[in-house]
């Protein structure tokens, strides 16, 4: 098993400082039927009402334009500003998001802005309403990521918010190295590094000893450039790694302890 086989970092995850992998499951198909369904039913709901609102007031006047304009406003405010506002506003969610534990998110995994929702309101009155949700139905259905036509054009993509997340036991520190590892001068390993050491000391039980020694001994040889001085000779890789990342995991809570103090007395 070769070690670039553990540095499986995709599109669909954000690492942690200590290379952890948090998944952002994109939503199935049918919750974006759903929630869609549950949107579509209130905007039409909400659009009739604002017809019949503009209409009556513009009845006293008995204008043809005027009640031409009321439509295209009531169109408007129904299909492309509430929708954007409420986007906007809730960072992601419609109601129909909101009732099913959906949001919408960048690519990135990071919130939505008003370009981003004002881009889904426009593609998405064109593929939805326009043409029936057709188009939407299919790219949906053909998209890893559940992506309709709204989501290519503005660069999101719409994930499932309730999901428990399940981070793994860190590593603990050998106790033959623990020494080692306080003395060590320890730099910042690379995102695809840390991912990698971190998935190969959780998956060491189902590891046969051979592979555990040479995945071990390739990832080793990739975090010594980040370690000095170099670990006591003969030490296992397997156990060095664990020392690095234990190391690195005590030195960060410790200085989020000092940050929290001094912060803590700068406010008092």
């Amino acid at each position: 098993m070769p070690p670039s086989d553990f540095a499986t970092v995709t599109a669909d995850d954000l690492v942690t400082g200590e290379g952890v992998a948090l998944d952002l499951p994109a939503a199935s198909l049918g919750l974006r039927m759903a929630s869609g369904l549950i949107d579509v039913l209130v905007t039409l709901f909400t659009f009739v009402a604002l017809f019949i609102l503009l209409t009556v007031a513009a009845s006293p006047f008995a204008d043809a334009a005027l009640f031409g304009a009321a439509t295209v406003l009531t169109m408007v405010l129904t299909f492309l500003v509430l929708p954007t506002a409420l986007e906007t506003l809730t960072r992601g969610r419609s109601l129909g998001k909101l009732a099913l534990g959906l949001r919408a998110v960048r690519d990135d995994g990071g919130p939505i802005s008003f370009q981003h929702a004002l881009v889904r309101a426009l593609i998405g009155f064109v593929e939805i309403y326009a043409f029936s949700g057709a188009p939407a139905f299919f790219s949906i259905m053909l998209s890893t990521r559940g992506k309709r036509l709204g989501d290519y054009a503005a660069g999101t993509y719409v994930v499932r918010e309730r999901v428990p997340l399940r981070l793994p036991q860190p590593p603990p520190m050998p106790p033959e190295l623990a020494s080692w590892a306080r003395r060590t001068d320890l730099g910042t390993l690379p995102t695809g590094t840390a991912l990698a050491v971190r998935q190969f000391l959780g998956r060491l039980a189902t590891l046969d000893p051979a592979s555990r020694d040479r995945v071990g001994r390739a990832l080793l040889a990739d975090v010594l450039p980040h370690v000095a001085p170099p670990p006591p000779a003969g030490a296992p890789p397997e156990l060095v790694l664990m020392a690095v990342v234990a190391e690195r995991r005590e030195r960060d809570l410790a200085r989020l302890r000092r940050d929290d103090a001094l912060r803590g007395r700068l406010l008092a």
